[in-house]
C-alpha cells in the first residue's frame, strides 16, 4: 500500500509541465509494487474457505486491498490518461478513457460468463454435494436467463462477486468531468468530489432521515439491493490517488510528528478490527462497530476507512523511501539479488493489474472448488494458495510478453 508519488517526487527529466500542471511521465515503482501486493491479497480474499484470509491486512484495520486497488488505479490513471488530456486535449482524452471503459466492460462480461459456466458445469455433473450456482447467488440468473442477460449487459444486474469492475467503470466515466472541472478551478473540482461522496453515504443519510438523497445504482431488478461498491463513494479514494499523481495535492512532509500520528491511527484501529474482536475478545469493539457502521461502511466507503487507509499508506510511502529507493537492495550478495528478484516479480504483477485481477477472480473459484474436493488442511490450503500465486505471476509475465509484440521482428533474416 502506498501514498502517491507526485510530480515533486519524479525525476525532473521524467516529467513535463503542460498547461501549468505537473504530470508524471515515468512509472513509479511503488505504484507497481503495492498494486502487485494487492493482487495477491485479492486472490486470497476471494478463495472460498481460505484460512489465509484470517490474517490479511484487512483483518487489522478498517481499510483493505480494495482501497489499494482503487487508489493505485487512480495513480495509474493520472499517468496513463492525464498526459492524453494535457497533450491531445479534452475530447481525445475522453475518447481514450471511453476506450478503456469499453475494455473493462468486456473484461467484466467475459469474467462473469467464464465463472458462471464453471459453476453450471460443476453442478451439472451431479458429482458434487455443493450447489455452486447458489454459492454465488446466481440461481435467479439461470432460472430467468433472458431478463437477467439484459440486466447483466446494462449493469442493472450486478452480483456481489462481480461488482468491482462496474464500480471502476463508473469512476472512469467521471474522469473527463473531473479533468474539465480542474481546468476551471481545482478547488471547485475537490468540492464536487467531496459533495458526490457525501451523497453516497447511504447509511449516514438514512440516520439523518435523508435517505431519499442517497445515490447508488440498483444491483438487481427484483429487489432493492444496490451495488455493493458504490462508485460515488469509492471515487473519493480513486481521485485522491489521481490528484497526488497529477500534482494537485502536494506530497506530505516526512516528519516524526506526522509519522507518529499515522502510526497511532493504525495502532488504534487494531482493537476495533477483526483481529481485535476475534483474537482479543473485545466485545465492546463489536458493539462499537455495529453502532457506527455508517462510518466504516465498505459499500459507501465510510470516512474512517479513508482515514485508516491514508495513515497506513503514508507509513508505507515513508518506508519505501524517495522514489521507492528502499524497495531496491543495494548490496551484491545473494540476499540482495533475491530481494530484487522478488520485488521485480511483484512489480510485474502490479503492471498487469487488469488481466491479473480478472484471472484471479476466476482462479479463486477454481481454488475453492479444488479445496472442496481435497479438504482444507493447513498444508493443502497453503499449497493451493502458492499455486495461485505462481499462476498470477505466470499470467503477468505472459501478458507483458504479448504486449511487447514479440512477433514484430526488427531485423528479419
Amino acid at each position: 500500500m502506498t501514498f502517491a508519488a507526485t510530480s515533486l517526487d519524479a525525476d525532473p527529466g521524467a516529467r513535463a509541465q503542460v498547461q501549468g500542471t505537473a504530470t508524471v511521465t515515468a512509472r513509479d515503482p511503488r505504484l507497481d509494487f503495492f498494486r502487485g501486493i494487492a493482487m495477491f491479497i485479492i486472490l486470497f480474499a476471494h478463495t472460498p474457505g481460505n484460512f489465509f484470509t484470517s490474517w490479511i491486512p484487512a483483518r487489522w484495520g478498517f481499510s483493505d486491498a480494495t482501497e489499494i486497488f482503487v487508489f493505485c488505479s487512480g495513480m495509474a490513471s493520472a499517468i496513463a490518461f492525464g498526459r492524453t488530456f494535457d497533450r491531445a486535449g479534452w475530447l481525445l482524452g475522453t475518447g481514450r478513457v471511453a476506450y478503456r471503459v469499453w475494455q473493462v466492460y468486456w473484461a467484466h462480461i467475459g469474467m462473469f460468463f467464464t465463472i458462471a459456466m464453471m459453476m453450471a458445469f460443476w453442478d451439472s455433473t451431479g458429482l458434487f454435494d455443493k450447489n455452486y450456482i447458489g454459492s454465488l447467488n446466481l440461481t435467479r440468473f439461470f432460472s430467468d436467463t433472458g431478463q437477467q442477460l439484459v440486466g447483466l449487459f446494462t449493469l442493472t444486474y450486478v452480483p456481489n462477486y462481480f461488482d468491482i469492475l462496474p464500480m471502476y467503470m463508473v469512476i472512469l466515466v467521471m474522469m473527463p468531468f473531473v479533468m474539465a472541472l480542474s481546468r476551471i478551478n481545482v478547488w471547485l473540482m475537490f468540492a464536487v468530489i467531496a459533495t458526490v461522496w457525501i451523497f453516497a453515504q447511504g447509511r449516514l443519510l438514512t440516520a439523518l432521515g435523508a435517505d431519499d438523497l442517497a445515490i447508488n445504482f440498483p444491483a438487481e431488478p427484483w429487489s432493492e439491493r444496490e451495488w455493493f461498491f458504490n462508485p460515488f463513494g469509492w471515487q473519493l479514494i480513486f481521485f485522491t490517488g489521481f490528484a497526488f499523481m497529477r500534482g494537485w495535492l502536494p506530497k506530505p512532509p516526512v516528519t516524526p510528528l506526522l509519522i507518529g500520528i499515522c502510526a497511532a491511527i493504525v495502532v488504534a484501529n487494531i482493537p476495533l478490527s477483526n483481529i481485535g474482536i476475534r483474537e482479543f475478545g473485545f466485545r465492546w469493539a463489536l458493539e462499537w462497530r455495529l453502532d457506527n457502521r455508517g462510518w466504516i461502511n465498505k459499500s459507501d466507503f465510510g470516512i474512517l476507512r479513508y482515514v485508516h487507509f491514508l495513515a497506513l499508506a503514508y507509513l508505507c510511502w515513508v518506508a519505501a523511501g524517495e522514489g521507492g529507493r528502499r524497495l531496491i537492495a543495494t548490496g551484491a550478495g545473494v540476499l540482495s539479488r533475491t530481494w530484487d528478484g522478488v520485488v521485480g516479480v511483484i512489480m510485474k504483477v502490479g503492471q498487469q493489474s487488469l488481466a491479473v485481477f480478472v484471472f484471479s477472480m476466476v482462479f479463486a473459484r477454481i481454488s475453492g472448488f479444488v479445496l472442496d474436493q481435497i479438504e482444507r488442511s493447513i498444508l493443502k490450503t497453503t499449497l493451493v494458495n502458492f499455486v495461485g500465486i505462481a499462476a498470477l505471476i505466470a499470467v503477468a509475465y505472459f501478458v507483458a510478453w504479448i504486449k511487447s509484440q514479440p512477433w514484430k521482428v526488427k531485423n528479419p533474416v
